[in-house]
C-alpha cells in the first residue's frame, strides 16, 4: 500500500497521537481526539514505528503545506496544483488527501503544534526536516511570488524545527534562487574555508541527504524527488567551488 493509502486509512493515527494523529483521525472519521495531547509514536515493532513516522511526515507535509498556502491570505490554484505535482498524489487518493488539506487550510493559525510534533519526532534526523521544509518552499514559490507572510511562516516553522538563521538561509537558497546564490552559501561554508574543510562539509551533506539515508530515517519513498533535488543542488554547488579553486 502506498503512503497515501496509509494516510487516508487513518488507522496509524491511533499510534501517532498528538495533533497530527488527531487531524488524521478526524479526516478519516475516527474518534482519536483523546490522543491529541500525546506527541509520541506509540508502542510497537520497529516496522510499525517506521510506518508511523512515514505517515507522520506525510500528514505534516499536507497540514503544513495547507496552512502555509493560506499564510498570504488565499490558497491559489497554482499552490494546490504544485502540491499535487510535487508529491504525486494518485488520482484515486486525492479525495482523501484533500479532506486533510481542506481541513487544515481553513486558516494559517495553529500550525505551531503540528510543526512542534514533527520537529520532536525527527529531532535527531534534521535532514528529514530539511526535506519537509523544502517541500513547503516549493508550495510557497508555486505562483512565482513568495509573500512576506509565507517567509515569516517558513522562518517560524524552521525555528520550531531547531534551525537557526544561517541554516534557514541555506535551505532557502537551495529551493528559491540556487542560480543566483554563492555556492559557498548553498553548502553553508565560508568562502575562506580551506579545501579540506569544504570537502568535509560536502561529504557530510551528501551522507546526510542521500535519498537512502533520509528514507531510512522516516521519509517515505514517495517523496524521494525532494531528496534528489537537494542532492543535485549540493553537487552543483560543490562542482562550482571545485572549478573556482581548481580542486580535482
Amino acid at each position: 500500500m502506498s503512503i497515501w493509502g496509509k494516510v487516508i486509512g487513518g488507522v496509524t493515527g491511533f499510534a501517532l497521537g498528538g495533533p497530527l494523529g488527531a487531524i488524521l483521525g478526524t479526516a478519516a472519521g475516527h474518534a482519536i481526539d483523546r490522543l491529541s495531547g500525546k506527541p509520541g509514536l506509540g508502542d510497537g515493532s520497529l516496522e510499525q514505528l517506521g510506518t508511523t513516522k512515514q505517515v507522520a511526515f506525510t500528514v505534516a507535509i499536507i497540514v503544513l503545506s495547507a496552512k502555509m498556502a493560506k499564510a498570504d491570505g488565499q490558497v491559489t490554484r497554482d499552490e494546490v496544483d504544485a502540491f499535487k505535482q510535487i508529491f504525486r498524489v494518485p488520482s484515486h487518493d486525492m479525495k482523501g488527501v484533500g479532506k486533510i488539506f481542506d481541513r487544515a487550510k481553513q486558516d494559517a493559525e495553529g500550525f505551531e503544534p503540528y510543526a512542534s510534533q514533527i520537529g520532536q519526532m525527527f529531532a535527531h534526523q534534521p535532514a528529514v526536516l530539511e526535506e519537509l521544509l523544502g517541500g513547503l518552499f516549493h508550495i510557497a514559490n508555486a505562483d512565482g511570488v513568495i509573500h512576506p507572510n509565507e517567509i515569516k511562516y517558513l522562518e517560524t516553522v524552521a525555528s520550531i524545527f531547531g534551525f537557526g538563521k544561517e541554516r534557514f538561509d541555506r535551505i532557502k537558497a537551495v529551493y528559491i534562487s540556487p542560480q543566483g546564490t554563492s555556492p559557498y552559501e548553498l553548502l553553508g561554508v565560508s568562502a575562506e574555508a580551506s579545501d579540506d574543510e569544504v570537502k568535509k562539509v560536502y561529504r557530510t551533506l551528501i551522507r546526510e541527504h542521500h535519498p537512502d539515508t533520509v528514507i531510512a530515517q522516516g521519509m517515505p519513498q514517495e517523496f524521494v524527488d525532494l531528496a534528489n533535488e537537494k542532492m543535485a543542488a549540493i553537487n552543483a554547488a560543490y562542482d562550482e567551488i571545485k572549478k573556482i579553486r581548481g580542486i580535482s
